[in-house]
């Protein structure tokens, strides 16, 4: 089994590195977190992923319209997805603002039916 988690970034934002990276590893920590807090066990392609490679991919959308269709065919598929919506308080002159999404980790096919077109950030 191959298993993998893909973050899609809002390239529209222009957000600068630093806060891509952030915002990045705020929607891959969220898979893991909201398990732990919420006491939630992991599916075997989730456990299969924390047990060997880790692998993410870094993809990006044009729109915010664009992040939220990927949003909703992911969640129709049954995929576990997360989006980050950024307080404003650093960037977006105070106003929240939804930057990017984490799918999965879950089966790489099952993904790439969802993300597979997206282009490498």
């Amino acid at each position: 089994m191959e298993t993998k988690q893909v973050l899609v970034v809002r390239k529209d934002l222009k957000m600068h590195k630093g806060k891509i990276a952030a915002q990045c590893a705020h929607a891959s920590m969220s898979f893991i977190t909201r398990r732990l807090q919420d006491n939630i066990a992991l599916k075997p392609e989730q456990q299969h992923w924390l047990n060997t490679s880790f692998a993410k991919i870094c993809v990006y959308v044009e729109s915010e319209e664009e992040l939220f269709a990927i949003f909703n065919a992911a969640r129709a598929a049954g995929i576990e997805v997360h989006l980050i919506t950024d307080s404003g308080r650093t960037a977006f002159h105070g106003v929240a603002t939804n930057t990017c999404l984490a799918l999965g980790p879950d089966d790489c096919d099952k993904i790439d039916k969802i993300s597979g077109h997206l282009k490498l950030l």
